[in-house]
């Protein structure tokens, strides 16, 4: 075992712990130490830590709340995902900050010096992330008159973000989502009927190629923070971003599995998307076609399916014993009938 790399549970907390009482003093003025520190839910390998920086005198409730993100030694394979180093993550942050879309704010892209790898510190925004309380839960309902706006807008600033201040991102266009994701579900399953005609139907309605604009890619209910009266307060998980269509990020928000029960708000369960496009449209987005944001959700729903499938094959050939991967394996046939409604919508 490395120094950087804890057997336990209980050996990261204390490592984390040791790293980050260090760094207090660059985290928050007067800022002496760590407090509070919890892991949230995560992947195996990328860590999400909830802290505290307190200074000399100040005691429970008080402090500057932040959230580390850390690449900690979890070896667990994800090969339908591949996430961005979290230096890129951390000024993809800023630009967006920058144009004006809801972040948590960078407070440290940790150096070599600071002891945690490949880390950052942002501050710690208040707010809901469950999907299925932002579309069903009453005492969201004043957060859900306003998210499809707030939605739309905050795409359209990330959107028109000057390519020429971001780090270095992948570009994947219509053709090479597809194609990624098509060959992923045959190495990993034998032909399945609604996945090789959903396949054969997306292939027929590809979009014509634009200029490639930042793309969040995973902006959807359940990464977006929310408070129950005000709405968004931040865009969360910002790994998968790349350069591509605008209207992938729309369509993925469209996702059925992303509404939570609330089938009829195409929007996340919590709008309808006439009011996105439209928010978009004012905020400055291009004008998009109804037929291009349901390509694209139908793509993200063959991606959903994929992911899915391999889910449910790291819980069944013991790569994980993740019980949570395997109730997730067992929602394809979910994304299936989805696909059929979307593919019988079209006709």
């Amino acid at each position: 075992m490395s120094a950087s790399d804890p057997s336990s549970a209980a050996d990261a907390t204390d490592f984390v712990l040791a790293r980050l009482n260090a760094l207090a003093p660059l985290l928050a003025p007067g800022g002496e130490r760590a407090t509070g520190l919890r892991r949230l839910t995560g992947g195996a390998s990328l860590e999400t830590w909830a802290f505290d920086v307190r200074g000399a005198g100040e005691g429970e409730g008080a402090g500057r709340p932040l959230i580390l993100r850390r690449r900690g030694g979890g070896r667990e394979a994800e090969v339908f995902e591949t996430s961005l180093p979290l230096p890129i993550e951390a000024k993809l942050l800023q630009a967006a900050e920058a144009a004006g879309a809801p972040v948590a704010r960078l407070v440290r892209d940790c150096i070599e010096a600071d002891g945690l790898g490949e880390a950052y510190v942002v501050e710690r925004v208040a707010g809901e992330t469950l999907g299925r309380r932002i579309a069903a839960d009453p005492a969201f309902a004043p957060a859900r008159a306003v998210l499809g706006r707030q939605c739309g807008e905050t795409l359209a600033r990330i959107h028109a973000i000057d390519l020429s201040a971001l780090p270095p991102l992948e570009t994947q266009d219509a053709r090479a989502v597809l194609a990624r994701y098509a060959d992923i579900y045959r190495k990993s399953s034998g032909p399945r009927p609604v996945m090789e005609a959903a396949l054969r139907w997306m292939e027929a309605r590809l979009p014509e190629p634009i200029a490639p604009r930042l793309v969040h890619g995973d902006f959807r209910n359940g990464n977006l923070m929310v408070d129950p009266e005000t709405g968004l307060t931040a865009v969360l998980d910002w790994e998968l971003a790349h350069l591509g269509d605008p209207a992938e990020d729309l369509g993925w928000l469209c996702v059925n599995s992303w509404r939570f029960g609330v089938t009829h708000r195409a929007v996340g369960g919590f709008a309808d998307l006439e009011t996105l496009l439209q928010a978009y449209r004012v905020a400055g987005g291009e004008p998009l076609s109804v037929e291009r944001v349901r390509f694209w959700q139908a793509v993200g729903t063959f991606k959903w399916a994929v992911v899915t499938m391999m889910m449910y094959r790291t819980f069944a050939t013991g790569a994980s014993r993740s019980v949570e991967r395997a109730v997730i394996g067992r929602r394809l046939s979910e994304c299936e009938v989805d696909l059929l409604a979307l593919m019988e919508a079209s006709r």
